[in-house]
């Protein structure tokens, strides 16, 4: 079983958190062949305060920095919020930490623009939303930006476009962890029309 960890914050945007959620949970619940379910999803923010999303969706997370499990894979969100956590050195510092030990370290939407500002994007290629290209220019001028791709792997570090992208990074994950065929179960219980 591999521990999927979704940062969430105040005004993260709803379907860059729950997108990804959702398809590894739905991967847990239909690949029946595991002895154990292959992953197990929680979200976390830097206290367990309640968080409110985009549109004013009120989240209570699962754990906070200091008492969540450790994650192998590790899920930065974008959204309004990512700016102030492009500023917070508490949640910088957190994933700096954790950068070195995870099997894969995602982003979503601006979520790069906080792997940006934590300098784990320096001489990669990456990618975030279309408007955000310029602001991830300006705090990582030494990233390859990729403006033609749903979402674009450098080693462990994967980012994505915006929004619905996540979802997509999130199957080609699953796909990456468990081979083709059972991401394609999960593709089917989601009915998602796949972007590679």
């Amino acid at each position: 079983m591999r521990n999927v960890a979704i940062l969430v914050f105040d005004d993260v945007e709803v379907l860059d958190f729950a997108g990804p959620f959702e398809v590894f949970n739905v991967a847990s619940e239909v690949i029946k062949s595991e002895p154990v379910p292959p992953f197990f999803t929680y979200t976390v923010a830097p206290t367990e305060h309640s968080i409110v999303a985009r549109g004013g969706l009120r989240i209570q997370p699962h754990c906070s920095f200091d008492n969540c499990p450790d994650p192998d894979i590790l899920i930065v969100p974008g959204g309004f919020g990512s700016r102030r956590l492009m500023k917070n050195d508490y949640v910088l510092t957190w994933i700096q930490q954790l950068a070195p030990e995870v099997e894969y370290l995602l982003s979503v939407c601006t979520g790069a623009l906080v792997l940006g500002a934590a300098g784990l994007l320096q001489d990669r290629p990456a990618t975030t939303h279309h408007d955000a290209f310029g602001l991830l220019r300006s705090i990582s001028p030494t990233t390859t930006l990729i403006d033609d791709q749903r979402f674009v792997k450098s080693g462990k570090i994967i980012t994505s476009g915006g929004i619905s992208a996540g979802i997509d990074l999130s199957l080609e994950v699953v796909e990456m962890v468990l081979g083709a065929d059972k991401a394609r179960l999960v593709h089917d219980e989601m009915e998602w029309m796949w972007h590679s």
